[in-house]
């Protein structure tokens, strides 16, 4: 991390010595036309992940969680996906997105709905994308918050369910309640792991089209080992580190009074 902010005010190339140049590689990234993309594109990207990447490994748990049978046959099909290499998963939905002979058009193919240009589109590539991250690490936080909903005293429910309350109000009124916090550092994490994505862009799309799916990662990137200006690359890492410094430090403020109690 220290080495980073030093290179961030070097030009260099790792061959010559390096020139100390002040703030110049922030100027010169900051005036790319990227730039200003790759942190709307990762705004955007973490947004839509929270939307779907956050609630349905939620849900799902909590339907798991009201199974009586096959629960663990089912828990090991939800976690499987993380246990298979990022590349392999992400070249996997490479294939599914195929505007020609992929599964996903296939099935579209059925109820006569158009084929889409899943990640040739601009408006399909970076929601694609988060479907993908959605569906890599699905089985993590079902995991974890099944845990958790496993952590309620059984007497709750029981007291929901003689006041007469279905599903959705256990859930609301017992559920929520009692996971608060878990769900709150769940979100957090969610937004630092999310606002770092890299290997999806950089294997699907390759930050096209038209940048709609560059990312500040993915754009650090570039410059680094595409254009060979680490400092470039470094002063972006350095921003988005002060990013995520932020988020962080309310993560672990969250911890601190999780622990307490």
């Amino acid at each position: 991390m220290v080495r980073e902010v030093v290179l961030s005010f070097q030009q260099n190339n790792f061959v010559d010595p390096g020139v100390w140049v002040g703030f110049d590689n922030f100027r010169t990234v900051i005036a790319d036309p990227a730039f200003r993309s790759a942190w709307l594109n990762t705004a955007a990207f973490s947004g839509l992940a929270l939307v779907i990447g956050y609630a349905v490994p939620f849900v799902l748990a909590v339907v798991l969680n009201e199974l009586k049978h096959a629960k663990a046959y089912l828990r090991f099909v939800v976690y499987l996906p993380v246990m298979l290499p990022p590349a392999v998963a992400v070249l996997l939905f490479k294939w599914f997105y195929d505007p020609g002979a992929g599964l996903f058009n296939q099935a579209l193919g059925v109820v006569n709905i158009p084929p889409l240009s899943w990640l040739d589109s601009t408006s399909t590539a970076l929601i694609s994308l988060v479907i993908v991250s959605t569906w890599m690490n699905l089985g993590t936080g079902t995991l974890i918050y099944l845990a958790a909903l496993q952590s309620i005293p059984g007497d709750l429910y029981e007291s929901a369910e003689l006041d007469g309350a279905g599903l959705f109000r256990r859930v609301w009124h017992v559920t929520v309640p009692q996971t608060k916090l878990i769900l709150l550092v769940m979100l957090l994490l969610q937004i630092v792991a999310t606002m770092q994505v890299f290997i999806e862009p950089y294997l699907l799309t390759g930050g096209g089209p038209e940048n709609a799916t560059v990312t500040v990662a993915y754009l650090m990137y570039q410059y680094a080992f595409n254009f060979g200006d680490f400092g470039g690359g470094s002063a972006l890492g350095l921003m988005l580190m002060i990013v995520l410094l932020i988020f962080s430090t309310v993560y672990l403020r969250v911890s601190r009074e999780e622990d307490a109690r």
